[in-house]
C-alpha cells in the first residue's frame, strides 16, 4: 500500500457519496497550491492527467 493510498481511502470514506463539478475540482487544486507552493508541480501533473485521460493519441505521461 502506498501512503498516498490513506489518504484515497479517507476522501472516499468522507465524501465518496457526493457529485463535484471540475470546475470546483480546480478551484480546490488552486487553493492548495496557494497553500502549498512546493506541490505546484505534483498539483500541475495530476490536473494535466485527468484533463488528457480521454486522449487516445497522447501515450502514457
Amino acid at each position: 500500500m502506498y501512503f498516498t493510498d490513506r489518504g484515497i481511502e479517507e476522501l472516499t470514506s468522507r465524501r465518496g457519496e457526493e457529485e463535484v463539478s471540475f470546475e470546483w475540482l480546480a478551484e480546490q487544486f488552486r487553493a492548495f497550491v496557494d497553500l502549498n507552493p512546493d506541490f505546484e508541480v505534483p498539483v500541475e501533473r495530476l490536473a494535466t492527467w485527468l484533463a488528457r485521460l480521454d486522449d487516445e493519441d497522447e501515450d502514457d505521461v
